[in-house]
């Protein structure tokens, strides 16, 4: 008899369900674990044999061969120890074999029985939903897998719980899913003193999900700008909500199976490696870009990254998408995210100030904006110079817009948006809109349209530029909830697109 099991193996956001097999029969004591297993599936057998150990339980002396199926998928990570475990448990008929392969299991196993908690239970959650089975995870990871409301999710404890709740001698409750997890206080715009201009860039940008630019000299308040940016988007949609939290899950950044409805912001330091921004390693893992799916990417002193992986992001920024290629897998994942990038005009940052700046002026500022390439420059929709802020401003007790205030203007335009783009499966905001799309609902006016094509002649804008214009433009109509973009429209976006 072959006794059965389930569990999954990650390649990206997805989860493809593996059968795992055992047999017991005669001959020499082994227990042999084929289908393609690494290092941590393969050290799975003694783990399991301690786990045994510790119930009271020994393993037959005879022949045990456990299968993975499908054998040439690759199985990475220590959650196969609890699926291997219940297929050798269903083989020595010491749980019914016909429960165990209703169900998906995951889960590491420590030398006492206990489960130890592992990364991937959301994703695995839907994909026992799509097979229709129930979802067996350690008790740390049933908050996290209920979320999935079409799947029955068992958190035992200790695999001797499991035993007993297969056995009918204490029957686990279904988990109950996490609570959403609280997104704390924001900081407010209000803080920020002067930088009105900066300040209506930004609103653009979390409007249409626009990439912005900001450079200024040090301390004229960019990243603070930056900071600010969660206060006035709007939370997640339960699908993005998903979308987001599958990611996060496989990285192992959900707290207690809590989802937040608050959009990711992302800020890795400029020494981070192409495979920390882009993903990648040794399992292929979500990468920054990925990790800020549906929220920010913030790349404080840009032109202090690599170049190398400044240039991996221009297609991502293009397709919403990324694929992590490697010897044994091409994995995909989705990486739909606004990039917010700060620079100083120079490496001293004193370009404007003669009393400060280097002896190498002007050379010293095209040579530091340099490292950001021109098809990298173009993709940014907004750029913007921030100044250093005025005595007058620092020394207002008048506060500025509170982040409120705007977070409604940009919730009413998306709002707008989203009614406009309800049936395109592809398109969400004005970002997204390309070809035909974007001329139809983007159509400028005549006079607007002519100040346009007079805009891309004097300055010899290329197609991306042109369209980013025209998307700008429609962002900007929409905050104003003006249906016709306007000469005032076009002119305003086209000011932030030349503005450096």
């Amino acid at each position: 008899m072959v006794a059965r099991a389930y569990t999954v193996a990650f390649q990206g956001v997805e989860a493809r369900l593996v059968e795992v097999q055992c047999a017991i029969a005669a001959g020499l004591p082994a227990f042999n674990l084929v289908g393609l297993p690494d290092k941590a599936v393969s050290e799975a057998r003694e783990r399991v044999r301690a786990a045994m150990t510790a119930m009271g339980l020994a393993l037959p002396a005879k022949r045990i061969t456990v299968n993975l199926s499908p054998a040439d998928l690759p199985k990475e990570g220590s959650h196969f120890d609890l699926p291997i475990a219940l297929a050798v448990l269903a083989a020595m008929e010491v749980v019914p074999a016909d429960a165990v392969a209703a169900q998906v299991a995951l889960g590491e196993l420590s030398l006492d029985g206990s489960l130890v908690p592992v990364i991937g239970a959301l994703p695995a959650a839907l994909a026992a939903a799509e097979a229709d089975c129930g979802l067996i995870c350690p008790a740390a990871c049933g908050a996290e897998a209920a979320w999935v409301e079409a799947v029955q999710v068992i958190a035992p404890k200790t695999l001797l719980a499991l035993v007993n709740h297969f056995n009918g001698r204490a029957v686990l409750a279904p988990a109950r899913p996490g609570i959403v997890a609280d997104s704390g206080a924001d900081k407010d715009l209000r803080d920020v003193r002067g930088q009105e201009r900066a300040k209506r860039a930004l609103e653009i940008a979390a409007a249409g999900r626009h990439h912005l630019l900001m450079i200024g000299p040090p301390g004229s308040g960019k990243s603070m700008l930056a900071a600010r940016l969660p206060g006035i988007l709007p939370p997640l949609d339960p699908g993005e909500a998903l979308e987001t939290s599958m990611i996060h899950s496989l990285a192992g950044l959900l707290d207690e199976g809590g989802i937040s409805r608050r959009r990711p912001f992302r800020a890795p330091h400029h020494t981070a490696s192409m495979a920390a921004i882009v993903g990648g390693g040794r399992s292929a893992k979500p990468g920054e870009i990925s990790l800020a799916h549906h929220g920010v990417l913030f790349l404080d002193e840009l032109p202090e990254f690599p170049r190398a992986v400044l240039e991996t992001l221009r297609q991502p920024i293009e397709t919403g998408d990324v694929v992590v290629a490697r010897a044994n897998a091409h994995v995909r994942y989705p990486c739909r995210f606004m990039l917010v990038a700060a620079a100083n005009p120079c490496r001293c940052g004193h370009l404007a100030d003669p009393a400060r700046a280097c002896a190498r002026v002007p050379d010293c500022g095209a040579d530091y904006l340099g490292r950001i390439s021109g098809p990298l420059m173009d993709r940014f929709d907004l750029r913007i110079d921030v100044p250093p802020v005025a005595l007058t401003d620092l020394a207002s007790v008048t506060p500025g817009e509170a982040s409120a205030a705007v977070a409604a203007r940009v919730a009413q335009a998306r709002a707008i948006q989203r009614d406009r783009f309800a049936e395109f499966a592809d398109v969400a905001l004005n970002a997204d809109a390309e070809g035909d799309l974007l001329q139809d609902i983007a159509a400028p006016s005549s006079a607007a349209s002519a100040l346009l094509a007079d805009i891309a002649r004097k300055f010899r804008l290329s197609a991306r530029a042109y369209h980013r214009v025209l998307r700008v433009a429609r962002t900007i109509a929409d905050l104003e909830a003006s249906e016709p973009v306007e000469k005032r429209h076009i002119a305003e976006a086209a000011g932030y697109r030349l503005a450096l």
